[in-house]
């Protein structure tokens, strides 16, 4: 009797589970932010961003369970002018140029958006402490529907700027050429988007998990509230053109999720939020 077929079922099987959980270990404050608007693991390093009375990045250290500000803040500002007022997203690879996207709120309903994306000399901007001098360019996202979240993900071995919308509908998650971002004016020029599929609502930031192949949709579960992670099969929704959902945890806090990440390990993560206390969250996660 040939047992090869079953082993390689119940290998593949355990390969691609979906049971998923996530736990809040810790949950304490960190001021100077202003809102905070996300998080950024960068090979060990930490930054978190936010919308003060100019927009704001931060870096801070990991010490046991909490992060302390090591002193290195730097302001989206442009000869003194507060240029990303609301950064939602910040791009790292480590191989290919940094983008940070501003979602600008054009009217007090929040019916009216406009979204920029900055190709950012990243070094130069943690050296001077502004965007002086460190806007290689900027790009009016006119493809989005509602704000700029760009992440890196990979698809096909090959690096994409993602980015999705928070608005309730026609939302979608889409891939744009890095090359071809540095150097345009709008992400509807000719070579920016190369692929798109559709997405559920309320999508705050990305965050990209290169060894499941997965992307999480950190997200609202309403409107400014009430925390959600989708994670989605990139390669698949891509092909479909619509989310193919692994798993979706939602988790109990009611405020406004804003941003999360792993660590050094997949396992361990921090989520931000814009409250003014409790505004940052240990995660354990169980693949």
């Amino acid at each position: 009797m040939n047992l090869l077929p079953a082993l390689v079922v119940i290998v593949a099987s355990w390969a691609f589970s979906t049971d998923i959980s996530m736990y809040i270990t810790q949950t304490y404050k960190l001021d100077s932010l202003g809102a905070c608007q996300g998080i950024s693991y960068q090979q060990g390093r930490i930054f978190l961003y936010g919308d003060r009375e100019v927009g704001v990045i931060r870096e801070y250290a990991k010490q046991g369970d909490s992060l302390v500000p090591i002193h290195n803040e730097m302001k989206l500002t442009l000869n003194g002018k507060n240029v990303i007022n609301h950064p939602t997203g910040i791009a790292f690879n480590g191989r290919n140029e940094v983008f940070i996207g501003n979602t600008i709120r054009l009217n007090k309903e929040g019916t009216l958006w406009k979204a920029m994306i900055y190709c950012i000399d990243w070094k130069g901007l943690q050296q001077t402490g502004t965007l002086d001098g460190n806007i290689i360019n900027t790009v009016e996202d006119d493809t989005c529907i509602q704000g700029a979240r760009p992440e890196y993900v990979k698809y096909k071995k090959k690096w994409y700027v993602a980015t999705a919308d928070y608005g309730n509908k026609g939302n979608e998650v889409r891939l744009y050429d890095p090359a071809a971002l540095r150097k345009a004016a709008k992400t509807s020029d000719a070579g920016v988007l190369v692929k798109k599929f559709t997405c559920t609502p309320w999508v705050q930031n990305l965050k990209w998990v290169a060894e499941k192949g997965v992307l999480v949709l950190i997200q609202n579960q309403i409107e400014g509230r009430k925390w959600r992670f989708t994670y989605v099969d990139l390669k698949k929704s891509i092909e479909t053109g619509k989310q193919e959902v692994n798993k979706v945890v939602d988790l109990d806090p009611a405020d406004e999720l804003e941003g999360f990440t792993f660590l050094k390990s997949i396992s361990d993560g921090i989520a931000v939020t814009s409250s003014r206390k409790n505004n940052v969250h240990n995660i354990h996660i169980q693949w």
